[in-house]
């Protein structure tokens, strides 16, 4: 071997500064020893021809620094090696956060929509309430109306039960109503009507299997090719006034005053009238005398 120590490339074990100098030690007293004994010798002796090959200072100069890189290079590995476990715990740590922090909010949201929808449940029980005690009172003061209509046609016609002309008038009246029969516009009219008998009531219902009452005269014209308006009060409005011991099939009856009424039927015959009257009875064929209406108009 040379005396320049061959170095490997790959990296060799660390070794401690301590026994780099040891085996520098070492190696001058090996060398020494071989110059005193060689100094010692017979004079005739034959010269040492073997070489014996021994670490030089610069193949442990070389190891050193090849250590101390070796050293600094682990030191640097693990200086990284902490700085991206650090990192990495930084970055879960800030993950665990996120993580909670979008669940709190995803728990505010959903209590907010739960909140918003009892809200909206509790108004519309609220309105579903007023709009049913509205309809209750609407309901009574119509029942009002009527038995005060009725108490006054009573009134009207006590006094003039004392006018036998009048007596005979009505009973004819009575006779003749008895007799009736539609035809025409009329029969078709009175027909669709009484097809209608035990459909529900409805508030705005315009068939065809619920109505109120309105809907129900305008759906009956309709048969007859007539075009009434909707509300109540419009349909009492139109054609000519006619007294109730004058009816005839296919009238209107009404309810109140004429441009005012709130309630109308369909007058059919036989002193009968057919009428989506209120939610508890439905679509109902009726005598005049079981709810006597203030007044009537001919549309034919």
């Amino acid at each position: 071997m040379s005396q320049t120590a061959h170095i490997p490339s790959h990296r060799k074990p660390r070794r401690s500064a301590s026994k780099l100098a040891l085996r520098a030690g070492v190696a001058g007293g090996v060398l020494s020893t071989i110059a005193v004994a060689g100094a010692a010798g017979p004079a005739n002796a034959e010269p040492v021809t073997e070489t014996i090959e021994m670490p030089t200072l610069g193949s442990l100069g070389t190891d050193l620094s090849s250590a101390v890189a070796a050293s600094a290079e682990a030191s640097e590995q693990e200086a990284l090696d902490q700085s991206l476990e650090a990192q990495e715990a930084a970055a879960l740590e800030k993950a665990a956060k996120d993580a909670k922090k979008a669940k709190a909010e995803a728990d505010r949201k959903a209590e907010a929509e739960r909140a918003e929808k009892a809200r909206q449940e509790a108004e519309a029980k609220a309105e579903a309430e007023r709009a049913a005690a509205e309809a209750r009172a609407a309901e009574d003061r119509a029942r009002a109306s009527r038995d005060a209509a009725r108490t006054q046609i009573t009134a009207t016609s006590a006094s003039d039960s004392s006018d036998s002309d009048s007596d005979s008038s009505s009973s004819s009246s009575s006779a003749s109503e008895s007799t009736q029969v539609a035809s025409g516009s009329a029969a078709a009219i009175v027909a669709f009507a009484k097809a209608q008998v035990g459909d529900a009531y409805v508030s705005g219902g315009t068939g065809p299997n619920s109505w109120d009452c309105s809907g129900l005269v305008q759906a009956a014209y309709r048969q007859a090719g007539i075009d009434l308006p909707r509300i109540s009060y419009s349909q009492s409005s139109m054609g000519t006034s006619v007294s109730l011991s004058n009816l005839q099939p296919g009238d209107i009856l009404y309810w109140g005053s004429r441009s005012g009424s709130y309630h109308v039927a369909i007058y059919v015959g036989g002193g009968k009238y057919v009428g989506a009257q209120n939610p508890s009875t439905g679509v109902v064929e009726r005598s005049l005398d079981w709810d006597t209406p203030s007044g009537a108009v001919r549309i034919l």
